[in-house]
């Protein structure tokens, strides 16, 4: 699926700093020099907690953090963008450098810490041109904040109306002890502040919670019933992992959340023990090591609704997104 020119583009960007190349690529695709997909055919229609998706394949939050570069990624072929993750201030993330690639383990880590250009910054961006299509937005907090919780309202509150889903993001290992707050009881009040801030702001917009890869199977099934409880709408699974098991690369013992490759197997075998509590109760979309259409059919068939893309297209290219849907066509057609 992928074309000589997007093959020569790869090879040349993996010559360089990642994160440099990473801002290349936005660049790149704000230029107008990314795909134009064609229209997706109905068999891929899929219904995301009410949100009409054309397709069901969405880009992860982290590849536009500030929704830079929305409606390429739009044409690209995506059938939902998730932005972020946006704080209420701007801050710059942790020192450089924070992202490494490594290749022999077809993964990647980051430690990028939040960085972004804030809630009225982007805010600002999406009001002036909005594009077309489901979009949602990743919501994070301060790293220097008296009061995490509360950050993940403020976001809700200014963004909300601007989107059609936000995502709480409690499970980034890279910001320090933001993952505490996947414990029931801190989830809770924050959870209850972001469902508090929707009512007032954007009653329409749907609220997701992106949980860990590293939860042990009593965590997991702890928050899935709060997230019942709660009337959350869907579960994003998984995160970027801690663990470096299997990891062959000189990069492999740098701090930060790993992605790609070997979180497949884990982020699955979440996703089953997710759906095996939350059954058509709640929609969840999978995420983690997606690189090839039977990777995609792994998560769907766990369970996920829905599938976000990342570090899957660093190696493999906006081509992937074409042959996951020819992949699910090609299924669907053989009953």
């Amino acid at each position: 699926m992928r074309n000589i020119g997007e093959k020569i583009a790869l090879s040349a960007l993996r010559q360089i700093d990642p994160e440099t190349s990473h801002k290349l690529a936005l660049k790149a695709l704000n230029m107008g020099l990314g795909p134009n997909a064609k229209i997706d055919m109905p068999e891929l229609a899929v219904d995301l907690a009410g949100l009409k998706l054309s397709n069901p394949i969405g880009v992860a939050a982290g590849f536009d953090k500030n929704g830079e570069a929305i409606a390429p990624l739009m044409r690209a072929g995506f059938g939902f963008v998730e932005i972020g993750a946006v704080t209420p201030r701007a801050q710059p993330g942790n020192p450089k450098p924070r992202l490494f690639r490594l290749k022999e383990d077809a993964a990647a880590i980051n430690r990028f810490g939040f960085n972004n250009q804030g809630m009225e910054v982007v805010g600002e961006r999406l009001s002036a041109k909005r594009p077309d299509g489901v979009l949602g937005v990743n919501l994070g907090a301060n790293k220097d904040s008296d009061d995490r919780a509360s950050d993940y309202a403020k976001v809700m509150a200014h963004l909300g109306s601007l989107v059609d889903f936000a995502t709480i993001n409690v499970s980034s290992p890279n910001t320090e002890k933001l993952r505490d707050l996947q414990g029931v009881d801190a989830l809770r009040g924050l959870i209850s502040g972001v469902l508090e801030a929707r009512s007032k702001s954007a009653p329409n917009t749907r609220v997701f919670l992106k949980i860990a890869p590293d939860l042990t199977e009593q965590e997991i099934e702890d928050i899935c019933m709060l997230a019942l409880d709660l009337k959350i709408d869907a579960l994003v699974a998984t995160n970027t992992t801690l663990s470096r098991e299997g990891l062959t690369s000189i990069h492999k013992d740098e701090m930060g959340g790993l992605s790609g490759k070997p979180l497949r197997a884990r982020s699955t075998e979440v996703i089953k023990l997710a759906h095996n509590i939350l059954g058509e109760k709640l929609p969840i979309i999978g995420v983690g090591g997606i690189d090839s259409a039977q990777a995609a059919m792994e998560k769907l068939d766990a369970g996920a609704k829905a599938i976000q893309l990342y570090t899957g297209l660093v190696y493999q290219g906006f081509g992937l997104i074409e042959e996951i849907k020819s992949g699910l066509i090609n299924r669907s057609t053989r009953g």
